[in-house]
């Protein structure tokens, strides 16, 4: 994975992730939520070079309904999104510190230390899962 860590307006940043996902692994993200947020994406893709790729974690955060959906997709079909969250942490201005921790059966999401949700593997090869890519209204501070 590339480390980026100079402060820049996402427009779409891609990352390899070396050797695939693997459990124990972390990927963090730091950024600023830009002052007037529609919403950012944070993906976890199988093949980004393919067209239709295979996504691990999709993560919509939107800040107009103040969700966060996490979603699949395998051979070209979407599974059901999840979005039930115990409280939205994200506001317009503010740093923010994502963890995305990838555990036997599932990623486990953290901001700020805390426990945002979980998602359940849908991906039944971790080591597929070779991309990062964010999108959105924030900047980025670093990437790892």
């Amino acid at each position: 994975m590339t480390e980026h860590d100079r402060c820049t307006n996402v427009v779409q940043y891609v990352g390899d992730i070396k050797g695939g996902m693997k459990p124990a692994m972390k990927i963090i993200v730091m950024g600023i939520v830009d002052n007037n947020p529609k919403s950012f994406t944070v993906s976890l893709l199988c093949s980004p070079e393919e067209l239709d790729q295979d996504v691990a974690l999709l993560l919509i955060v939107n800040f107009k309904d103040k969700s966060i959906i996490r979603n699949a997709k395998f051979g070209g079909i979407w599974s059901s999104e999840e979005r039930k969250i115990s409280y939205f942490p994200f506001a317009a201005g503010d740093n923010f510190k994502m963890e995305i921790l990838c555990e036997h059966q599932q990623m486990r999401i953290l901001l700020d230390g805390q426990q945002l949700c979980d998602f359940t593997h849908q991906v039944q090869q971790l080591g597929t899962v070779t991309s990062l890519k964010i999108t959105g209204d924030i900047k980025l501070t670093k990437v790892a």
